[in-house]
């Protein structure tokens, strides 16, 4: 029970109490005026009714408040719940997003890595063929060269007479 309805309860024990013990006195008879005439009614009960009436109307206006709140609440739980519905649909959607333009990449990068060593070998076979011609040059020219000298060689020895 929380501190307010204790406090609330107390003040009604002590308000029925207080009847109670003065009963005698709230139920004697008195002459009330009503602005245009007079009435004799026991002034207590008058007042005590007034009081009933007034504790009624403020119990129906916390009860319409209660009423009020709690549909309002659940109103804002079903907007927090489509909301919430709302952003897991986005956030699976840009994973989704994320995981075609991951794929996209590997593919894209996959190509240009096939591009790359396509290239590359080309490049290697280009400059294979190129030693190989090179290669194949300097045989030829070390060949001369060793020719060259072979027939200086042998100018020298026919020349001397094949005295070696």
């Amino acid at each position: 029970m929380s501190i307010r309805s204790l406090l609330l309860l107390l003040i009604c024990l002590a308000l029925a109490a207080f009847v109670a013990l003065n009963w005698g006195l709230v139920t004697q008879p008195t002459e009330l005026s009503l602005l245009v005439s007079a009435v004799s009614a026991p002034l207590g009960l008058v007042l005590l009714g007034f009081t009933l009436a007034l504790a009624a109307v403020f119990i129906a206006v916390i009860a319409s408040m209660q009423t009020t709140l709690l549909m309002d609440g659940r109103r804002h739980t079903k907007e927090l719940a489509a909301q919430r519905e709302l952003a897991d649909k986005a956030e699976a959607s840009r994973f989704t997003e994320l995981k075609t333009f991951v794929a996209e990449e590997l593919v894209r990068l996959s190509r240009e890595r096939v591009e790359g060593a396509q290239q590359l070998q080309t490049r290697l076979d280009g400059l294979q063929a190129a030693l190989v011609q090179r290669v194949d040059e300097q045989a030829n020219s070390l060949a001369a060269a060793v020719g060259q000298l072979e027939d200086h060689v042998r100018s020298g020895v026919a020349r001397t007479g094949g005295a070696a």
